[in-house]
């Protein structure tokens, strides 16, 4: 967990502020949730791996006793935690709130959720998450939006070029099933193909053989990987999808996936489609249970946000089945990333005084200055002026002035910080 300096902060804000333009320019709505929610829903078997990194909340009034006889079971020592992400939050937020939400409700939550890490480079305890879901609508058309929304966002952040991963999970479960692999091995399989590119196909085949997956399944398997295929460009579109995929690909999925890319190509005006089909695109999250995405940048080797359709979630506070899919950009990455469009673009002026100036004077001469719509700090003089100016500059203002006692307001020369 971090503390954030006022300069980090301002760019921070000035990123968020940008993601937050673009989204509610789609029709998106913002809600907020508390960062605590019930150990049983943390705890209810949908957010994979995120569960064993929750922070739990200790009962209250628990003395030391209780908490002795209760050490080996974390339910009876607590009944909160703190959120791990922003989609189980969303799905109790609406089966709490549905009588008050449109039928096709799209949502936009930002905030930090919390996860016992082991703290690395780009990898921390604490940091925010900015998600886009729409809940109620089972078509083609909700992927496409959340798709266009956020690559507007990314490309007004100035990283123009971002493309989206595309996969299904209906489409994993059907070419595991194709090569053989029983069902009950599907989980684990899905762990190593996941690393197909970091350790190759035959490493896949390798660590499967190692798991002790169904071996006809795994030389089957393996075989594809090692299809001999050619090096044409193939543009997103049922071309692309089918000779990624073995033989016999189920007609609806391919049409669904298929759909989703003229919509956006629509969305965006680009006739080259910005998705790339990915039929090993996992995606590690248990509760998926259709399209899954990625958003890729041409810069970096690694994601800048995803998601996917989780229509089971909702159902399970609801009683009743409800569409949903949602989008999550990597926040914390995308700042490391944005060189333009997060910095402060309003007049910012350090008003540097001498100590004999009247206080007065001061409050007339930085009221004036506000009154044109400046950000304005007042600063005194000090020997190394140099010093005090580069501070300034780290710290996000462009300009300057200097000011002695009697200066009437409105009369000060401002100049350039850099």
């Amino acid at each position: 967990m971090r503390d954030i300096l006022p300069a980090d902060k301002a760019r921070r804000e000035g990123v968020l502020s940008v993601i937050r333009d673009r989204y509610r320019a789609h029709g998106f709505d913002e809600i907020e949730t508390p960062v605590v929610e019930e150990y049983s829903r943390l705890h209810a078997g949908i957010g994979g791996d995120n569960e064993k990194l929750a922070y739990n909340v200790l009962r209250r009034g628990l003395d030391a006793d209780a908490i002795r006889d209760a050490a080996d079971d974390p339910a009876a020592l607590s009944d909160l935690g703190l959120r791990y992400d922003l989609t189980v939050p969303l799905a109790r937020f609406y089966a709490s709130n549905r009588a008050q939400l449109p039928g096709v409700f799209r949502a936009i939550q930002i905030g930090s959720v919390w996860r016992a890490e082991r703290p690395q480079k780009g990898r921390y305890r604490q940091f925010v998450q900015c998600d886009i879901d729409i809940i109620g609508d089972d078509s083609s058309r909700a992927e496409a939006e959340l798709m266009v929304a956020s690559l507007d966002a990314v490309n007004a952040l100035g990283l123009e070029g971002a493309s989206v991963r595309i996969n299904d999970r209906r489409v994993l479960d059907w070419m595991l099933d194709s090569f053989g692999f029983p069902e009950g091995e599907r989980p684990g399989v899905l762990i190593t193909i996941d690393k197909l590119d970091k350790i190759g196909p035959g490493g896949v085949a390798a660590e499967l053989r190692e798991r002790g997956a169904e071996a006809s399944a795994v030389d089957a398997f393996e075989t594809f990987l090692n299809r001999p295929q050619t090096l044409e460009y193939n543009p997103f579109g049922e071309r692309q999808i089918r000779k990624a995929l073995p033989e016999s690909a189920p007609d609806e999925i391919v049409a669904h996936l298929v759909g989703i890319g003229d919509a956006v190509a629509a969305g965006t005006g680009q006739s080259d489609i910005p998705l790339v089909f990915d039929p090993f695109l996992v995606r590690g999250m248990g509760y998926y249970t259709g399209t899954i995405f990625e958003l890729a940048h041409p810069s970096v080797d690694y994601s800048l946000g995803g998601g996917g359709r989780y229509d089971g979630m909702i159902g399970r506070f609801l009683g009743q089945q409800v569409p949903a899919v949602g989008f999550s950009l990597g926040f914390e990455r995308l700042v490391d990333l944005v060189t333009a469009g997060g910095e402060a673009t309003e007049s910012s002026i350090v008003l540097i005084h001498d100590a004999d100036v009247p206080v007065a004077e001061l409050a007339a001469h930085k009221s004036a200055l506000i009154g044109t719509g400046a950000r304005v700090r007042l600063e005194r003089r000090t020997k190394n002026l140099k010093a005090l100016l580069e501070r300034s500059a780290a710290d996000g203002y462009t300009s300057f002035a200097t000011l002695s006692a009697g200066a009437q307001p409105g009369t000060l020369e401002l100049k350039p910080l850099s």
